[in-house]
């Protein structure tokens, strides 16, 4: 059985999710798909000026995965610029955060993403190990994101 693929942690979402070359009409130009963490690559390296193994540590993946991530990123990004294509910015298997969660019922624990963590709150997830719905971050919220993000500590608690 094949392993899970990692969550790649990225910390900027675009606001424009489009690239398009000006002198085509949009419906007849060719498009590349560049997923957010290969948007994330390039903006850490490329960018930002970070050494890889920097970059692999803010994406919480190995080195040869944030190679392999970074490549792929630049053929996609040179191919539209060389070819005249569209780059269209969107999924990937990307997280904003990672946290620390356990089951209240079995001690189970594990890592979990922030976007599962909405779903947490509302009880519509499930400890893997026992099917519990009691389910309590144990990140203790001194980071800067988990300090505005973090369910546990009062996020969204007026909805």
């Amino acid at each position: 059985m094949a392993r899970p693929t990692k969550w790649r942690k990225i910390e900027n979402i675009p606001t424009i999710p489009y690239f398009v070359p000006s002198d085509k009409c949009v419906d007849e130009i060719p498009e590349n798909i560049l997923k957010l963490e290969e948007l994330e690559a390039i903006r850490l390296k490329d960018l930002e000026g970070l050494e890889q193994s920097e970059c692999a540590e803010k994406m919480q993946v190995s080195r040869p995965t944030f190679q392999r991530i970074l490549l792929s990123a630049r053929e996609k990004v040179a191919d539209s610029l060389v070819n005249g294509k569209t780059i269209h910015i969107e999924g990937g298997n990307f997280t904003r955060h990672i946290c620390p969660v356990k089951c209240m019922d079995c001690g189970k624990e594990w890592m979990e993403s922030y976007e599962n963590l909405e779903s947490i709150k509302n009880g519509d997830y499930s400890c893997p190990e026992c099917g519990s719905t009691k389910i309590a971050c144990e990140q203790t919220c001194k980071g800067k994101f988990c300090r505005r993000n973090c369910w546990r500590h009062g996020r969204n608690s007026e909805q």
